[in-house]
């Protein structure tokens, strides 16, 4: 699916005579297994940091930042950042990491965009909320099952944040949504997508609220035109992105 290669500068993808790569800025140690697929407002250990390697530019100003068993996303567009999903509880001090890497901090966050409700992706969100001033969105189905105290706008298909656009992309929970860059062709895709399985799948049918509109999410990707794929689980599709997409979708 890809071709990478490993470096001091961190992880490359490469594509044909080009370099295709998305920075990994930060990895710290994961859980094993799947057990903080929960509802937010569930215990989950921390994350334990580690320092962050120097960060070749990602696709489009995309950065990665891989805490091994998930990974949160971050979008540098001039002195504006756009975070996407925000870990595990404790995961906030590798997110500042990796904005350090970028040459950013918690100054230039002014939107953070949750792609579900589940804690391994919103676990930070009670700590990034007292150190941003920005705003915080989340799938309109999913607002009222995240536990907090910060004020979220709900989102959905046909919205736009910071150039980004919105996708529905419901199964894996029923306000799961994506994020997808028209200016490059980068899909975020939360938990609607993943590659931890070792090849491109869709939701893993442990924690898939609704397996029907799953599939359906996946086949309504495959009709994008879609140049990268950065899923919560597992390495970025680099390579190929829409090919692997139709064939999965073909299975479904």
């Amino acid at each position: 699916m890809t071709d990478g290669r490993f470096s001091r500068r961190g992880l490359f993808f490469t594509a044909g005579a080009g370099v295709l790569g998305v920075a990994v800025l930060n990895t710290v140690a994961g859980c094993a297994d799947n057990s903080s697929h929960s509802q937010s407002g569930s215990s989950a250990a921390a994350a334990t940091p580690s320092a962050p390697p120097p960060s070749p530019a990602g696709i489009g100003g995309w950065k990665q930042v891989n805490m091994s068993y998930v990974s949160a996303y971050l979008l540098v567009r001039g002195k504006e950042v756009a975070v996407v999903d925000l870990g595990m509880p404790g995961s906030e001090s590798s997110i500042e990491q990796g904005l350090k890497a970028a040459g950013q901090n918690w100054a230039a966050v002014k939107h953070v965009i949750l792609t579900h409700q589940h804690d391994d992706h919103v676990g930070g969100l009670e700590a990034v909320s007292t150190v941003v001033k920005a705003s915080f969105y989340a799938g309109i189905l999913d607002v009222d099952a995240i536990i907090t105290k910060t004020k979220l706008k709900p989102v959905k298909q046909g919205d736009e944040v910071f150039g980004l656009q919105i996708i529905d992309t419901p199964g894996h929970t029923l306000g799961h949504i994506s994020v997808f860059d028209p200016s490059n062709g980068v899909l975020v895709s939360g938990d609607a997508l993943r590659t931890n399985t070792g090849s491109l799948t869709g939701s893993d049918p442990k924690y898939t609220t609704d397996p029907f509109r799953a599939a359906r999410s996946v086949k309504k990707l495959a009709t994008m035109d879609i140049k990268a794929i950065l899923p919560g689980h597992g390495s970025p599709v680099l390579v190929n992105a829409s090919g692997e997409l139709q064939k999965l979708a073909a299975t479904l």
